[in-house]
């Protein structure tokens, strides 16, 4: 029998090297939903993840942020869906976006993930890009700084403002996700964005 639980993932790096950057706002994201659900994160070995485990709204939900760098996110990804008998479509990955500017956020299902190799290792590891995706906008590398440069800085004072509200906006994104779908959360946070 299949489970009913959801599985939502924050990628990020390990390490207090990569905290707060911007390749790490999906876990931030995940963090903050954790702590949101009166909950924390702990190292589970078996899945490479950390986990929480919460109900919200009456939706049992698997929070997780792999203990992997981002490049290599699928197997645990894969690992906790396995574990926790969490199929694709009840999937949700927080992750950083270039393509939006630093705080905007846009969810949607699957879709071409060749630029972000977390995404297109999870695709790997899953056999699938059919899951759902809340994109945190950290802006696109000023001047000519190659794209693996600029996600690994911290943001800026005034940048820092717009993406701590992103990231209560992200936690919620997710959350809207599993408890009221796809369209009604694209219909929430992209109409005022």
């Amino acid at each position: 029998m299949a489970d009913d639980r959801w599985l939502v993932v924050g990628l990020g790096n390990p390490g207090s090297k990569y905290e707060a950057t911007r390749h790490n706002v999906g876990a931030d994201a995940v963090r903050a939903l954790a702590q949101r659900a009166g909950g924390s994160l702990k190292a589970n070995k078996r899945v490479r993840c950390e986990i929480a485990e919460a109900t919200v709204e009456g939706e049992r939900i698997v929070l997780a942020v792999p203990t992997s760098y981002m490049n290599r996110s699928g197997d645990p990804v894969q690992a906790a869906a396995a574990w926790f008998k969490v199929p694709p479509e009840r999937l949700v990955v927080c992750h950083d976006e270039l393509d939006l500017d630093v705080g905007a956020l846009r969810v949607k299902r699957g879709g071409g993930n060749a630029g972000h190799r977390g995404l297109r290792d999870i695709d790997r590891a899953l056999g699938t890009p059919d899951y759902l995706r809340v994109r945190i906008g950290v802006g696109r590398p000023p001047d000519r700084m190659p794209a693996k440069d600029h996600v690994l800085r911290r943001f800026t004072k005034a940048e820092r403002d717009i993406i701590d509200t992103a990231l209560d906006d992200a936690a919620e994104a997710a959350l809207g996700l599993v408890v009221d779908g796809l369209e009604p959360t694209q219909n929430r946070f992209h109409a005022n964005r």
